[in-house]
């Protein structure tokens, strides 16, 4: 069986990726939660997860003893292994512009994701406005983000990015979540795509796990007190 390592369910944008493409997509894993306490070389959750990767980071698969633990190489070994998933479009072209806009996500919008991490639990409207007011980088990553999932759900006409749900709506999940949580302004387009992503059971689940773990990590948020 599949086994994917994650870290909390609240903050790790990373972990959600490749829990909600398998959950959403009905292929049977088991969950092993490392939970974070800390990053220093001493802390448990590095000990843990650098029993078994390398990198010493989550998310990880682990399947008949090969181990992969970056997030797009998930994703592509998932569709190698389970073909009638069709997690890519199944279009060549769709199926390129996704993988771009995937390795866009990958490597880029380092504003938005230092400006605002996930943090499912929380609402942060005046975080998120200070962001946008001070933070021109931010401004342009929010752009951008917008422009390209408005542009997608008008060619393929929805209700997902590439019509049916793909690893592309599960990598966007977690940027949903952040638009959300700090009350970013979007066209309506766009809050009805978030919407349909937060309504998808792979997603509320994760969501759902998010909401019932109640655990405040003082270095996840050194932007507010404990609430």
């Amino acid at each position: 069986m599949l086994k994917l390592y994650i870290g909390n369910k609240n903050y790790s944008s990373w972990s959600m990726r490749p829990w909600v493409l398998l959950r959403q997509t009905g292929i049977d894993f088991e969950e092993v939660m490392l939970r974070f306490d800390g990053f220093g070389p001493e802390s448990q959750f590095k000990k843990a997860i650098g029993a078994v990767n390398p990198v010493g980071k989550v998310p990880l698969l682990e399947h008949d003893g090969l181990r992969i633990w970056d997030t797009l190489a998930i994703a592509e070994y998932l569709a190698e292994q389970f073909p009638s998933h069709a997690l890519w479009p199944a279009e060549k072209a769709a199926r390129a512009r996704a993988r771009s806009v995937c390795a866009e996500m990958h490597s880029g919008f380092m504003a938005l994701r230092s400006a605002c991490p996930m943090n499912i639990e929380a609402r942060l409207p005046q975080v998120g406005a200070l962001a946008l007011r001070d933070k021109p980088a931010v401004q342009a990553d929010l752009q951008r983000i917008v422009a390209m999932w408005s542009g997608l759900l008008a060619e393929h006409g929805g209700p997902m990015l590439f019509g049916g749900f793909s690893v592309a709506d599960a990598y966007f999940a977690p940027v949903v979540m952040r638009l959300k949580t700090y009350d970013l302004p979007v066209p309506s387009d766009i809050l009805a795509y978030m919407d349909r992503v937060c309504g998808l059971p792979g997603v509320k689940a994760w969501i759902d796990g998010a909401l019932a773990e109640k655990t405040f990590l003082d270095f996840e948020e050194p932007y507010r007190l404990q609430p």
